[in-house]
């Protein structure tokens, strides 16, 4: 029996680290397709269906998908026994939050590239929810998207009222009246960052318990 025992604890560690590969390179898989996606559509920029393509997996497919699919690799384990490690809800709010947040901050880079400032005229401002201005460029031309609350949109702005603007010809990038920007990159590399380390803890210890799942 000790020669027995001796053969086989090497081999745990191989799986373990077999373990962490796997996880790893599909967890950096969906968060960095999360962050990439929602920020390369302003940035390009990419037609319109393949950017809210894009977003679909970037706010949603992706982000389940880490949380999911390492539920879904048990194997051994009956479906009604499966469960899934607390660890695996954390890629799945940072990867949404990166699909939202590296979206602004792929306007923010399309801006600084292509943007252009003009006055504006609001044609119309909606304040039924989040605020929301259309604009039109005092000689005429048209400003899409709308700008929104966060961007110069407040509550004191009202039809008619002239704004400047920093706006993407392309119409694809919100416009917005910030002379600066904000930088998101720190947050977004955190976020980054805790859904790969939080996803390749939550992946191991899925494969783990379903390795020593005895059917009891």
């Amino acid at each position: 029996m000790a020669v027995g025992t001796a053969r086989n604890e090497p081999t745990a560690p191989v799986w373990w680290r077999t373990d962490v590969v796997r996880w790893l390179l599909f967890s950096l898989v969906c968060a960095g397709g999360s962050l990439g996606l929602s920020w390369v559509g302003p940035v390009v920029p990419l037609p319109a269906p393949l950017r809210g393509t894009g977003l679909l997996l970037a706010f949603l497919v992706l982000p389940l998908a880490s949380s999911l699919v390492p539920v879904l690799f048990l194997r051994r384990v009956p479906r009604r026994q499966r469960k899934m490690a607390w660890q695996l809800i954390v890629p799945l709010m940072a990867g949404v939050a990166m699909g939202i947040f590296g979206d602004a901050a792929g306007d923010e880079v399309a801006l600084a590239d292509r943007g252009v400032w003009t006055e504006a005229v609001v044609v119309r401002m909606d304040d039924s929810g989040t605020n929301h201005c259309d604009l039109r460029a005092v000689d005429g031309g048209e400003i899409t998207p709308s700008l929104s609350e966060g961007d110069g949109c407040h509550d004191w702005v009202s039809k008619g009222d002239r704004l400047r603007v920093r706006y993407d010809p392309a119409g694809v990038a919100s416009p917005t009246d910030d002379p600066h920007g904000g930088s998101d990159g720190a947050f977004l590399g955190t976020l980054f960052a805790v859904a790969v380390v939080m996803g390749t803890w939550g992946g191991v210890r899925q494969s783990r318990w379903d390795r020593s799942y005895d059917g009891r």
